[in-house]
């Protein structure tokens, strides 16, 4: 059996190329908003995981477990069909400013499925990182007389961030994998218009005269994340060397559950 030559000559037909980076950018666009709002929320959730109140510390860890472990399939899915009065009330009152794809009510629950899954786990990331630091910085900070609240926002969490990066970003890379999922409800991402591509492509009543085969156009998607996650990645490293030069030290990887399963 031979090996399937691609050619690729339905990049260019039709826009099918620009077509497959519009879809591209709006996943880029999801990815970004989620991170940011999950960056946020789990922080809040790794210190109230650090609470000294108990009950504080045990419903917050309980409120990570269940979304760290749930599978985000299910969460988009569930969160699609619970929030359909949110979705159309979203629709009609979604500011023109906005890209298209974020003016679909669709979006409402992807984006509450990838925040509430990604804050869990970088909530748990946070505290890892929190956590890693010497107790000596803890005690430093009580010495000098700063409250608790005052030396968590002046010492320990500027050098826990720090540590953060690389889990973070490692993070940020499978959030971008992940928002691929979202094609699932309907959502106009770079997989839902590659299966339409694909669809149209060679259908002479589309005008498209060139075939776009399945494998190379699921091939062309795979290499537009690949750049991007090898991007991340590069920005990450060179983030870390530069943390190293100017501390003189080498940076405590921290990495989260998912990290550490293989």
């Amino acid at each position: 059996m031979t090996a399937p030559a691609f050619i690729f000559d339905w990049v260019p037909a039709e826009n099918n190329g620009r077509y497959l980076l519009e879809g591209f950018v709006i996943n880029l666009e999801v990815a970004f908003v989620s991170l940011i709002a999950a960056m946020a929320f789990g922080l809040l959730l790794a210190l109230l995981r650090l609470s000294r109140n108990r009950l504080v510390s045990f419903a917050a860890g309980l409120w990570v477990d269940v979304f760290r472990n749930l599978p985000l399939v299910l969460l988009i899915l569930f969160l699609t069909v619970l929030l359909k009065p949110v979705r159309e009330a979203w629709e009609n009152a979604a500011p023109d400013f906005l890209p298209e794809s974020f003016q679909s009510g669709l979006v409402v629950g992807a984006l509450a499925a990838l925040i509430l899954y990604n804050s869990a786990v970088l909530a748990e990331i946070m505290r890892a990182g929190i956590l890693s630091l010497p107790r000596g910085q803890a005690e430093a900070a009580s010495a000098l007389g700063l409250t608790y609240a005052q030396s968590m926002r002046l010492v320990i969490l500027p050098q826990g961030l720090r540590r953060m990066v690389p889990a973070t970003v490692s993070q940020l890379i499978t959030l971008n994998k992940d928002t691929t999922l979202v094609s699932l409800i309907a959502f106009q991402d770079v997989m839902r218009r590659g299966r339409s591509v694909v669809a149209n492509a060679g259908n002479p009543f589309t005008g498209s005269k060139v075939e776009a085969p399945i494998l190379e156009v699921f091939l062309f998607i795979g290499l537009l994340f690949i750049v991007v996650n090898l991007l991340l990645s590069r920005l990450s490293r060179r983030l870390e060397i530069r943390e190293q030069k100017r501390s003189g030290t080498k940076l405590q990887r921290v990495e989260g559950l998912e990290d550490q399963i293989t």
